[in-house]
């Protein structure tokens, strides 16, 4: 670890480094990933809002991001391992974050996304797999991290993923009958329910 990295939550180098010997500690148990590292510095430059913002026009343009590197599961049913070997051997005790994201309307997968914090050094890691919108099940990590319990009731609400083996999958945003998931990107806001007006 290098000597200007200091160990509190805002790091981006620690972090980095950190995320690339988690990435290799996982692969070395067997377990398939790709590293992808950021490919925006750190400080946004003059006009890169701009230039995003054209390139995002472009057909199938490269992602770009600033910020954490991401562990990118080959499989979401590696989900379970891998977040018990950073639990039990590489000391990311703590659950930070989990949600989901929906690339876009058409795209064919949600990404599911597992943010871990080692509190001994403060240094964090953030899983992401892909999980197909026509198998929309995902294991649960309620048993290992039990934080997880009402981020994965949100995104279950939110985004329609099944996390199988939850203790407790009951709604807790929207009632049970409500129709459709309000952060997919296809999603189409009703106009009323049970005749009170949503607009």
């Amino acid at each position: 670890m290098s000597q200007k990295a200091e160990w509190t939550f805002g790091p981006l180098e620690s972090w980095a480094e950190a995320s690339h010997a988690v990435g290799a500690a996982l692969k070395a148990a067997g377990i398939d990933l790709e590293i992808l590292a950021p490919n925006l510095p750190v400080i946004a430059p003059d006009d890169e809002a701009k230039r995003l913002k054209k390139k995002a026009r472009e057909e199938n343009p490269e992602p770009e991001w600033r910020g954490d590197v991401i562990l990118m599961l080959a499989d979401k049913a590696s989900l379970i391992a891998a977040a018990t070997l950073m639990r039990d051997e590489l000391g990311y005790n703590m659950l930070y974050d989990l949600t989901a994201l929906d690339p876009s309307a058409e795209s064919e997968f949600l990404l599911g996304v597992w943010g871990f914090l080692n509190m001994e050094t403060g240094a964090r890691v953030m899983l992401k797999a892909q999980i197909a919108k026509d198998d929309l099940n995902v294991d649960s990590i309620v048993a290992i991290h039990p934080a997880a319990d009402w981020h994965e009731r949100e995104a279950a609400e939110m985004f329609g993923l099944t996390y199988v083996g939850h203790p407790d999958p009951r709604n807790m945003l929207l009632p049970e009958d409500w129709a459709g998931y309000p952060l997919r990107k296809d999603y189409e806001y009703p106009a009323e329910y049970h005749g009170v007006s949503c607009e």
